[in-house]
């Protein structure tokens, strides 16, 4: 396993910025102090890396964003959001999307060296990566995954809001149900969803994976669903790109939504408000968890927000079309 610098500042009892200012010699260190860290290098074989030695080194006035894609309208919400409140506060954004790119560690410790703080999106960055950098001391802010010591994580709620969309559903009288999105990883947002409408709906419900979560995953996944024997009578889909897909997979298979299927999505992007049959969603704000994101980094970066912190953003059932018309909402 690679020895970071924070080994090395433990071995010789000593800060990371004692240990960057003898390897690079920009600074006063006592010859006592850089003879412990010079012995702790030694013992380690520590190789140093541009994170290592630039995180305690001053201010860049850029902030830095890691995405696992980039591709979407969640996406690019999130990122727009982050953009305007970043460019109030005077800072530039570097972003680094990691989908299709080999050396990630490599390119995040790239972009730690090169920024006062960082955003991470869910699980984009190993999890032994992501101890290093909290032991380094750089300012971190997780969108959409569990509370991490050390670092503030932002998330909008998820588990609350798929139990009662899993409620409403089971209001209709719909007697199976898939849940089209995973695989996932554990504490992300769609492993939430799942054990939200899992915990209300039980064994009625499976799950079945999709690549990704895009229209044409969605429309991949529902095809082979829906073709097959045991065509459930309720898609729940993990978001709204997924949904629209499984809605044209319907459409190709001569499937009316909602009289033969009904389908969900989550986010609410502006596709669900115009897709026919309109999409019933839950409503996140895509665009507000992107500019607080950027506000909490910036009071991490100026000392006004401790490092740990957890906010949770409430999120709304929107009920339209593509899930049919509830009993209780019939004309007597």
């Amino acid at each position: 396993m690679e020895v970071t610098i924070y080994e090395v500042a433990q071995r010789a009892g000593v800060s990371i910025a004692t240990v960057s200012r003898t390897l690079r010699g920009t600074g006063p260190v006592a010859d006592k102090t850089r003879q412990k860290v010079l012995k702790a290098v030694e013992e380690l074989s520590f190789t140093p890396s541009r994170l290592g030695v630039s995180l305690a080194e001053g201010r860049h006035a850029a902030n830095g964003i890691v995405f696992p894609n980039l591709a979407g309208p969640y996406y690019t919400e999130v990122l727009l959001g982050y953009e305007e409140v970043a460019s109030e506060l005077g800072r530039s954004v570097l972003i680094l999307s990691t989908k299709g790119r080999g050396q990630v560690r490599d390119l995040v410790k790239d972009l730690a060296g090169r920024v006062d703080g960082m955003v991470v999106f869910g699980q984009t960055v190993p999890e032994d990566l992501v101890t290093e950098l909290i032991a380094a001391d750089l300012p971190l802010v997780f969108l959409s995954r569990e509370p991490i010591p050390g670092a503030a994580t932002l998330r909008s709620e998820n588990s609350a809001a798929a139990r009662q969309l899993a409620g409403h559903l089971r209001g209709h009288g719909y007697d199976s149900y898939a849940f089209l999105g995973a695989p996932y990883a554990v504490g992300d947002d769609v492993s939430e969803r799942w054990a939200g409408v899992s915990a209300v709906l039980g064994s009625a419900i499976e799950p079945v994976l999709t690549t990704e979560y895009t229209v044409e995953s969605g429309y991949a996944a529902a095809l082979k669903l829906l073709r097959s024997r045991h065509r459930p009578r309720v898609l729940i889909c993990s978001d709204d790109e997924v949904a629209l897909g499984a809605l044209l997979a319907a459409e190709e298979l001569g499937l009316a939504v909602p009289d033969d299927l009904a389908v969900t999505g989550w986010d609410d992007i502006m596709a669900a408000r115009h897709a026919r049959p309109a999409l019933t969603t839950i409503r996140q704000p895509m665009r507000e968890l992107g500019a607080r994101a950027a506000r909490t980094l910036d009071e991490l970066i100026t000392g006004g927000r401790a490092a740990s912190s957890h906010h949770i953003l409430s999120t709304e059932l929107v009920v339209r079309s593509s899930c049919g018309v509830h009993p209780l909402e019939e004309s007597p």
